[in-house]
């Protein structure tokens, strides 16, 4: 039984598991998406982004340096651990949470797998900034309440229209049968 175990092995023993997973955030961290199946999107969800939130709990060199060694234990990837720090980690500081999105891609045609797209938040360019565009209040536009009554009134007119030309047509052969 599997009362209460949460992770998803992805039918691989905990050394290949690991493995995935630390190649997979590797790659997200240096491409900003990347694209695989849906279940090891969400495996790498949870596996990325505590690592992400290590980068920005830093007060001190101390710390500083000591988050360093705890992220390179996980990725085992210099390049992708300075580009976390350098690059990354100042586009999210001010976001608290969150860092991931996944986006189902649909089914892949050879083995019928579920694809998803797994990108960084703060790099997508199609969606752009959604924090600077939070803070702008948004326009607001004034109806009056006459316009508002009257496309609601509309409707019932026209629909009660066809019901009067029914009893007119349906009082006509009564009248012409008496």
């Amino acid at each position: 039984m599997r009362h209460g175990d949460k992770q998803n092995n992805l039918g691989r023993k905990k050394a290949h598991r690991d493995a995935l997973l630390m190649n997979l955030a590797c790659q997200v961290i240096t491409h900003k998406r990347i694209v695989t199946t849906l279940a090891k999107a969400k495996a790498l969800r949870t596996y990325v982004e505590p690592l992400i939130t290590k980068t920005k709990k830093a007060s001190s060199k101390e710390e500083i340096s000591h988050n360093h060694r705890i992220v390179f234990s996980y990725l085992n990837d210099k390049a992708a651990v300075k580009e976390l720090f350098t690059v990354v980690a100042p586009k999210i500081a001010t976001r608290p949470g969150g860092y991931t999105r996944i986006i189902k891609l649909g089914i892949r045609p050879g083995d019928n797998a579920e694809k998803a797209m797994i990108e960084l938040v703060d790099f997508n360019e199609i969606y752009g900034n959604s924090i600077a565009t939070a803070a702008e209040p948004a326009k607001k536009t004034r109806r009056s309440k006459s316009t508002a009554t009257t496309t609601k009134k509309a409707p019932k007119a026209k629909a009660e229209a066809p019901a009067a030309e029914a009893e007119t047509a349906t009082d006509s052969p009564e009248t012409a049968a008496e």
